[in-house]
């Protein structure tokens, strides 16, 4: 039997059915860096499995020979059982879906470090260096509290946030931003990005690109919190509040900000161990279990 149809409804369920129980889980908040894992592992099984179903829906002898055999009727070096351009169509597709991640990555990373490359001119104009905040510091009235990550991070820090933040407040802003250039977040929100990019209304799609920056961000509180005190974040994050950040930048603030702030100040323990392997399994499971078909089939 042609596996076409397998790939097709699970394709489905990975991006239909799979992001609700995600968003009705109260683990994701404890674990956010699992939980991002997991969003990652559901887009990766639905691509996957898309290309997969292309080949095999545009290869009738697929079924007795596997997707290596589909791959090799794609590029010319098989004879198909049956003639036609659905094979090549088939590959077309694959290939049309690699190269669609790959491009809208490379296109919101490029956007995004222009945009970062113009603002640290501005700031070299105009900003100053902080040598107590380890920051660079702009003149503007309104809190808020920003970096620019990639080459030659910046974090900058608003005036208004200088004059309104305590000295273990301001270190909390300046440890969050730190934490999103040292985990190279930039780099996960344009792979969130381009994944939304390539299937613009899937439910998956539009739930990954929702979930996973403020994922990061709470994994940025959790990083400052190993070594400032929880009183001091919240209220960092409640003076910058409605802050903001240029485009190409993370910022403290924002729309996420109460959201965090609640989880900051009502702590719940994190997930147990035995849920983390489950869910860790599970994400790992998603993306195996397509590849374990293909290559029975292959062996078939």
């Amino acid at each position: 039997m042609n596996a076409a149809p397998f790939f097709l409804g699970y394709a489905a369920a990975v991006g239909g059915l799979a992001p609700r129980l995600v968003l009705r889980s109260s683990w994701p908040q404890r674990s956010p860096l699992l939980a991002v894992a997991v969003w990652f592992a559901l887009a990766a099984s639905f691509s996957l499995c898309v290309s997969l179903a292309a080949l095999h829906l545009a290869t009738p002898g697929a079924h007795l020979h596997g997707v290596l055999y589909s791959c090799r009727v794609a590029v010319g070096l098989e004879t198909p059982s049956s003639g036609g351009l659905l094979p090549a169509l088939g590959g077309a597709v694959a290939l049309v879906v690699v190269v669609g991640h790959l491009t809208a990555f490379a296109l919101h990373a490029g956007r995004a470090y222009a945009a970062r490359a113009r603002h640290r001119d501005v700031l070299d104009k105009v900003g100053r260096a902080s040598a107590c905040s380890r920051a660079t510091v702009l003149e503007h009235a309104e809190p808020a509290a920003y970096c620019l990550p990639g080459r030659d991070p910046r974090i900058v820090v608003s005036s208004g946030a200088v004059g309104l933040l305590s000295a273990d407040e301001l270190s909390a802003v300046v440890e969050h931003e730190r934490a999103h250039i040292h985990g190279r977040h930039h780099l996960v929100l344009a792979a969130a990005a381009a994944f939304a990019r390539v299937f613009p209304r899937l439910p998956l799609a539009r739930h990954l690109q929702e979930q996973v920056p403020l994922l990061l961000e709470m994994a940025a509180d959790d990083r400052v919190l190993r070594r400032c005190s929880r009183s001091a974040l919240a209220a960092a994050m409640f003076t910058l509040a409605s802050g903001e950040a240029p485009r190409g930048a993370l910022a403290a603030g924002g729309q996420t900000a109460l959201v965090r702030l609640k989880r900051v100040l009502a702590p719940a323990h994190d997930a147990h161990p035995v849920v983390r392997w489950a869910v860790g399994t599970g994400a790992l499971a998603t993306f195996v279990l397509p590849l374990l078909l293909t290559c029975h089939a292959g062996l078939g």
